[in-house]
């Protein structure tokens, strides 16, 4: 479950918030407009947050990894918006 203060912590200048509730959060990168589902299993073990990816909205979201924090979860997600406009070019 993801507490209040993590919730309140993410940036809402770096992310445009969806949906917010103690299991699920949904957020768009403002850098590359990808979408993030985030969901919290309730379990401390074996990677207690799962992070769903997808380029478009209408595109289906693939598993893209697991994260021990809310806030692991999302310095992954910011590294793959450097990756996507470092390497990729993307914007």
């Amino acid at each position: 479950m993801f507490s209040t203060e993590e919730l309140q912590a993410i940036d809402t200048e770096y992310f445009r918030m969806i949906v917010m509730d103690p299991y699920d959060l949904t957020i768009q990168s403002k850098c590359t407009g990808h979408y993030w589902y985030l969901h919290s299993t309730g379990y401390s073990s074996d990677g207690p947050c799962i992070i769903f990816h997808k380029h478009r909205y209408q595109h289906p979201y693939h598993q893209h990894g697991r994260a021990r924090t809310l806030r692991q979860a999302v310095k992954s997600i910011k590294n793959h918006d450097v990756y996507q406009i470092t390497v990729r070019g993307h914007k």
